[in-house]
């Protein structure tokens, strides 16, 4: 078996290295991404090994980097973008939502739109303005497109594979304060399906559930609660949309108890959806409301202010305490 220790970011790096290998039609475009090796260095040695016609160094424009891959796409590349920071996507929004999420249902399925646009997201980096933001709820609410987000080294080399040989368009959430962490990887055992939910705790005594970089918090929110004698299950939804509520429901009709994290801020955010079709679906099972966590409602803080402003251990605890005692 093929199982390496790796960093997110170096998984990142295999899988596409991996995805340029199998598939002459895979093109890496964006900003930097061929002699930098990307800001983050996740493409770091693919234009040396692969050329610059499969890794492509654009200019700064990402609604011509997006629609410059529309159109590669229409002409049976697999072409994989990426978006240097989270805040630099918007100029490429009008691509995305009027053109990229919906031209397969515009063709009646015809056409085939096989592109994934990657964006680092989330805080954590004492980054400026426009280089820490989450913006994914926006691409969530936008039928025809897939939003995912790996917590770990195995999902991200997997799930960016899965995401390559998807038909849709896919955008592919990496959580930038994850890309550090080291994770095992093993490159001939396929983890899950993409879309589904994973369970990375199990407990009894409430459901904590949450994506990207909030997963590894709750998991140290969960080992903190049992040392106070809680049982919490945690569940990684790995994909936001579509979104697995089989498997949020089960873990809380198991548990009775839920609390939704996530670093978006609350209002309007996923973990509302979450809470809403939960409630619906588990009414008769909950014991307390459904609870979230999250960012609040206002533009991102300066680096020195962010730790105040990202939910951390205390505030899921926080959250914990406070559902259990309904």
């Amino acid at each position: 078996m093929a199982v390496q220790k790796l960093p997110l970011a170096k998984a990142l790096n295999e899988s596409l290295r991996t995805a340029l290998e199998n598939d002459p039609k895979v093109v890496v475009m964006g900003l930097d991404v061929g002699k930098l090796g990307g800001v983050f260095r996740i493409t770091d040695g693919l234009q040396k090994d692969f050329g610059e016609d499969r890794v492509i160094d654009t200019p700064l424009a990402e609604s011509g980097i997006v629609g410059t891959a529309i159109g590669l796409a229409l002409r049976g590349y697999r072409p994989v973008v990426e978006i240097q920071f989270d805040g630099f996507v918007f100029p490429a929004y009008d691509q995305i939502v009027t053109q990229l999420a919906k031209m397969r249902a515009r063709s009646l399925g015809t056409v085939k739109m096989p592109v994934v646009i990657r964006i680092p997201y989330g805080g954590g980096i004492g980054a400026v303005e426009h280089h820490s933001e989450s913006p994914e709820s926006l691409f969530a609410h936008v039928a025809g497109l897939k939003v995912v987000t790996p917590a770990n080294s195995s999902d991200a080399y997997w799930m960016l594979q899965q995401a390559i040989l998807s038909d849709d368009p896919v955008i592919f959430f990496e959580p930038k304060r994850r890309y550090w962490d080291k994770g095992e990887v093993d490159t001939e055992a396929l983890p899950g399906e993409l879309h589904r939910a994973r369970v990375a705790r199990e407990g009894t005594d409430l459901t904590l559930v949450a994506y990207g970089p909030m997963v590894k918090t709750c998991l140290e929110a969960a080992a903190a609660a049992a040392e106070e004698g809680k049982s919490v299950e945690v569940v990684d939804l790995r994909s936001i949309s579509p979104l697995d509520f089989d498997t949020i429901q089960t873990s809380v009709e198991k548990t009775g108890r839920l609390v939704v994290v996530h670093e978006a801020p609350v209002f309007f955010g996923s973990g509302a959806e979450i809470a809403a079709r939960i409630t619906e679906r588990c009414f008769y099972h909950l014991e307390a409301p459904v609870l979230r966590v999250g960012g609040y409602h206002a533009p991102y803080p300066p680096a020195r202010l962010e730790e105040e402003y990202l939910p951390g251990l205390d505030r899921v605890l926080d959250a914990v305490d406070r559902s259990l005692a309904y």
